[in-house]
């Protein structure tokens, strides 16, 4: 019997999603702790015989003592931290997206501190970064100098910040992850899905115009997930804090990837060229040196394999084309 015990909150989000289509398909049990009640991202990306393997409970992450008491009862070797609020939610609602996003990653920490683990992975983003053109490297290295130009950045620095004075006073050890732009199916939702959009509208055959441009470093969501569950399993001792890599590429380049894979919508994917405020990509040695080789499929397979994946579900009515107006 396999005795990893999976505890992953935020798990109906997209990222959520493939992390835990993935330790089922390992055969690892996990429970979920989400306030939501909706699975539809599980259902684009797991058979119904799978998620019937996921163990639910519903529950606010703002919620301490509720969280502590689903994690023991989950009997959990193993924390997955991802619920968060993105940069649309945060900006309309401060307050909101300071309980969920800070508060909620302090409520974590203490829970793995009173239940006596000492790992937690969580994710961080990339937006704890400034723009550009405030570094010397188009693909900064993990050590640069932190600049968020957002809330939601901001409260993704404080919680790097909390990570290191829980390993300081409580010897708790975490890794934190920074992704930039996820793209791949059930990535619906937040400032940087416009591309994966895309390629959902690509494979209804329907034009679409993707809302920024510029450099980006695309992250293969499958390979994210992996990398998440590769860093809960190591022995890291610290309170480390890593880039993700992926493909660094201009906005043309996913243009061309889906013109590939779709080439009757050759001209009909178009994008905005003013580029994000942030670097052109994050270098992933760091991360690399402190848990070893991690996946990082190609962004034209991984933009092929999305097409394809949206187009079959497309056939099975498991997604709306309802989010390409949103």
């Amino acid at each position: 019997m396999n005795q990893e015990r999976f505890f992953v909150t935020g798990a109906l989000g997209c990222l959520g999603a493939w992390v835990v289509r993935n330790l089922v398909q390992q055969q690892v049990p996990v429970t979920v702790y989400d306030l939501g009640s909706n699975t539809q991202r599980l259902q684009l990306i797991m058979s119904d015989e799978e998620i019937g393997r996921v163990q639910f409970v519903a529950g606010d992450i703002t919620d301490q003592a509720a969280l502590q008491a689903a994690m023991q009862a989950a009997s959990a070797t193993h924390v997955i931290h991802l619920a968060a609020l993105q940069v649309p939610f945060c900006r309309a609602n401060p307050p909101l997206g300071a309980r969920v996003n800070v508060v909620g990653t302090v409520n974590i920490f203490e829970s793995i501190k009173n239940l006596g683990l000492k790992h937690v992975v969580y994710a961080s983003s990339v937006a704890v970064y400034g723009r550009g053109d405030e570094y010397a490297d188009r693909i900064i290295p993990n050590d640069a100098p932190l600049r968020p130009r957002n809330l939601y950045g901001v409260y993704k620095q404080a919680n790097e910040g909390t990570a290191f004075i829980y390993h300081q006073d409580y010897a708790i050890h975490s890794i934190g992850l920074r992704p930039y732009t996820l793209y791949g199916p059930a990535r619906d939702q937040g400032m940087t899905s416009t591309p994966t959009k895309a390629m959902l509208a690509a494979a209804a055959g329907k034009p679409y115009h993707i809302s920024f441009g510029g450099y980006n470093g695309f992250q293969f969501v499958d390979d994210v997930a992996k990398i998440f569950i590769q860093s809960a399993r190591t022995t890291y001792e610290g309170a480390g804090v890593f880039n993700l890599g992926g493909a660094v590429a201009p906005m043309q380049d996913v243009v061309a990837a889906i013109d590939a894979a779709a080439p009757e919508m050759a001209g009909k994917i178009t994008f905005e060229p003013q580029p994000l405020a942030l670097p052109d990509g994050t270098d992933d040695s760091a991360l690399v040196a402190a848990i070893g080789a991690v996946p990082n499929t190609p962004l034209h397979e991984g933009v092929a394999f999305t097409i394809q994946h949206f187009r079959q579900a497309l056939a099975a009515g498991k997604v709306s084309l309802d989010q390409l107006n949103g």
